[in-house]
């Protein structure tokens, strides 16, 4: 493993089903590579298993032959801190804003071991400083019933950073916003990823999402999932909703759409 690598997959295969006869095969032999820094993003069809590599570096599925290293050691050996944020908020709707953001530091380590002592103090200002990054300052008494979805989403994020993890999995985070929304919050999230240098990795449909947020877009086949291309975007940042219209920017849409087009076997027309 590259001393530059912060996550690998070797030769990763995950099939469901003991039954040989019945067994489904969700994610073909697979590699992948992300230096610590990188912000990859996993395109493809329905199904190719974008989601099954996120839950693998997750440690929440284990692959059924190969290897996932992070931060130099296969999973499991160490513990590592991971942030994880999903299309749905879940937020809990009898806790405030703050006491929801500020869950991670009472449950893990090392931040739990203090918790008593410096929730209203240190892990305090530290929510309230990352709820005014994204654009929710003063919000913090409230209660998400109170909130739009897009505010629910920026409360998300948050909750996914306030414990500094050494890694953001990012699942469809923004797939049920609308489309400005949804574009606000990729500028929130950019500003986070380029202040805190985060390792990421985000499972997107939206073509312009990931080119918007990546350094590096992977794209995958239909199922069983394979990654077909690994390509850096090499738009400058930041990046801003105008330049999605510049030429170089929709020609690198229309290539990746081609390639998920091809991969899923049907015509253009029926992307």
């Amino acid at each position: 493993m590259s001393e530059e690598d912060y996550v690998r997959l070797e030769n990763v295969a995950v099939t469901y089903g003991r039954d040989a006869a019945h067994a489904v095969t969700a994610l073909d032999e697979t590699n992948l590579r992300i230096g610590k820094g990188d912000f990859i993003a996993l395109v493809g069809p329905s199904g190719c298993g974008k989601s099954t590599i996120l839950k693998m570096v997750g440690e929440l599925l284990a692959p059924t032959t190969g290897h996932v290293f992070v931060a130099g050691r296969e999973i499991g050996a160490n513990p590592i801190r991971i942030g994880m944020a999903y299309q749905n908020p879940t937020l809990l709707p009898w806790l405030t804003v703050r006491d929801n953001v500020m869950l991670p530091l009472k449950i893990v380590p090392p931040f739990r071991q203090h918790f008593r002592a410096k929730r209203r103090s240190e892990y305090r200002d530290r929510v309230e400083a990352l709820l005014e990054q994204v654009g929710l300052g003063g919000f913090g008494d409230r209660y998400p019933w109170q909130l739009s979805g897009g505010m629910m989403q920026r409360a998300n994020l948050c909750r996914a950073l306030v414990h500094d993890p050494d890694l953001l999995l990012l699942d469809e985070p923004f797939g049920a916003l609308d489309q400005f929304t949804r574009e606000e919050l990729w500028a929130v999230m950019q500003d986070l990823w380029l202040s805190k240098r985060l390792t990421v990795l985000l499972v997107t449909h939206d073509l312009k999402e990931a080119a918007y947020l990546a350094n590096r877009i992977c794209v995958m086949s239909a199922r069983p999932g394979r990654i077909l291309d690994d390509s850096p975007v090499a738009m400058p940042r930041p990046r801003t909703i105008e330049m999605t219209f510049e030429p170089d920017f929709v020609a690198l849409n229309q290539r990746l759409r081609t390639m998920i087009v091809g991969a899923r076997g049907g015509a253009p027309g029926h992307a």
